[in-house]
């Protein structure tokens, strides 16, 4: 692909500074998609698709120009510069030195870039789970499989003199039940997925995952309606990372922040949270679901330490607002596809692990809540308060983990929560997502360790 696309690559930047541009790429984008799914104990919405187009963008004077197109080539991606630039009338002799970056891909992707398996094998995957749900009992109702698996390949040639080449495989499986004793209907899902090939049912089988989510659904038809008022809450690494995902990471996402759109704006160096968080966002990390070699700018992707000891230290930058606040960009911009700007958007972002054991924080609570399984959420990153719905919860009793309730939500403001946090697990579970933010949807994965928050409003129905 690198072969096929780099000399349009480099014709299409200098034709934009030749027009006046002060930044210029292009992203190249072949994707190639499989989507399966089993209901109502029938496989439909089979589906196999290829998406190709580039995305070409000029930034001028602070301002982004950006079009797209599906047609590859020097006439088209002629027509869409100058309709980018045709306002502008400078043109300029450009000299550029183009380098081809090591390619990064081969040491973060788990297994191989090869999805050639029989579609057969891939419809069992799904026959498998919905068998192993229903086997738990004429309680489960409905059983939902899905299976998405994709390969990204993307090309980056930008006015740097950069040309970057990336490969994304990834694999998504999940499971969503639904459980009914006759009186009261409960659900439970459970989602896996990772960058990297079919070889995550090695590590996790389609009954793993089936069990977890029937599971789930039929405990929460023995919950109690959950207490409301102010308790300690413990939230275990199973969780996932929604709250430091939704509560605090988007408000270190540089755009939102330079814009004094978020609680942190102009907070670098100030103490944010306890002295035992420590916030990171890693693209680096192997066969994680939001990690890829570079970025949609061709940056290369890091470990960015957000927050250390409770001390803001940075934010997460694309190259426009890096450029702005005189700053380096950090491997964050990211996009949907080639028909999207880049932004700057998390990868894997997590609270990183601290010295207590995870039983001996629950053991150490006498009374309060313990959140097994997060739920969707709102939050404002202009002052940080956000709303939580808890999937699966359970009250704590004497250090002693009791009943599961339903109905509970999570009530609060993120700086605060990081402030209160007073023990941190030396555990760390990841969970896969879809983040969408301004209209476009990119694959993350956020974790927690097992983290107990000294005291939390938590809403409920029973008083």
């Amino acid at each position: 692909m690198l072969v096929d696309f780099k000399e349009l690559g480099e014709f299409g930047v200098r034709e934009l500074l030749k027009r006046g541009a002060d930044f210029a790429d292009l992203f190249f984008e072949k994707k190639f998609t499989f989507v399966a799914k089993c209901e109502e104990n029938r496989i439909e919405n089979i589906s196999n698709g290829i998406e190709i187009g580039v995305g070409i963008r000029m930034i001028k004077n602070g301002k982004t120009y950006y079009g797209f197109t599906n047609e590859i080539t020097q006439k088209s991606i002629l027509s869409v510069i100058e309709n980018l630039a045709i306002a502008s009338t400078s043109e300029k002799e450009i000299s550029l030195d183009m380098r081809i970056k090591d390619k990064r891909y081969p040491e973060i992707v788990d297994g191989e870039i090869d999805f050639t398996i029989p579609v057969e094998n891939k419809i069992m995957l799904l026959r498998r789970a919905n068998y192993r749900a229903r086997e738990c009992g004429d309680r489960i109702k409905q059983v939902t499989v899905m299976l998405k698996d994709s390969i990204q390949e993307v090309v980056i040639v930008n006015s740097l003199g950069n040309i970057v080449e990336d490969v994304r495989p990834r694999v998504v499986f999940y499971v969503l039940v639904v459980a009914s004793d006759g009186r009261t209907l409960q659900t439970g899902y459970e989602p896996v997925g990772h960058l990297g090939d079919y070889s995550i049912f090695e590590k996790i089988t389609p009954e793993d995952i089936a069990l977890k989510a029937a599971e789930r659904a039929i405990k929460m038809l023995s919950a109690k309606p959950a207490p409301a008022g102010t308790f300690p809450v413990v939230i275990s690494s199973k969780a996932g990372g929604t709250m430091v995902h939704e509560a605090v990471g988007h408000g270190l996402e540089a755009d939102l922040a330079n814009q004094g759109l978020s609680v942190y704006s102009g907070k670098i160096g100030e103490k944010v949270a306890s002295d035992l968080v420590t916030v990171v966002d890693d693209g680096t990390l192997k066969g994680k679901y939001g990690s890829s070699g570079y970025d949609d700018e061709g940056v290369a992707t890091a470990k960015n330490v957000l927050i250390e000891n409770g001390i803001l230290k940075g934010f997460m930058y694309d190259y426009l607002q890096a450029s702005k606040a005189n700053q380096n960009p950090t491997g964050n911009g990211r996009r949907e596809s080639y028909m999207h700007v880049p932004i700057p958007r998390m990868t894997n972002t997590f609270i990183a692990p601290g010295h207590d054991d995870p039983e001996d924080i629950i053991n150490d609570t006498k009374e309060g809540i313990l959140v097994v399984k997060m739920g969707g959420g709102q939050v404002n990153t202009i002052n940080g308060d956000f709303v939580f719905e808890i999937s699966e919860g359970y009250m704590i009793e004497n250090g002693k983990v009791t009943h599961p309730i339903k109905g509970a939500s999570l009530i609060g403001n993120g700086p605060a929560v990081l402030q209160n946090i007073d023990a941190v697990g030396n555990d760390l579970g990841f969970a896969i997502g879809t983040c969408g933010k301004d209209g476009q949807g990119v694959p993350v994965s956020d974790a927690l360790p097992t983290i107990r928050i000294k005291e939390m409003t938590v809403g409920g129905t029973k008083s």
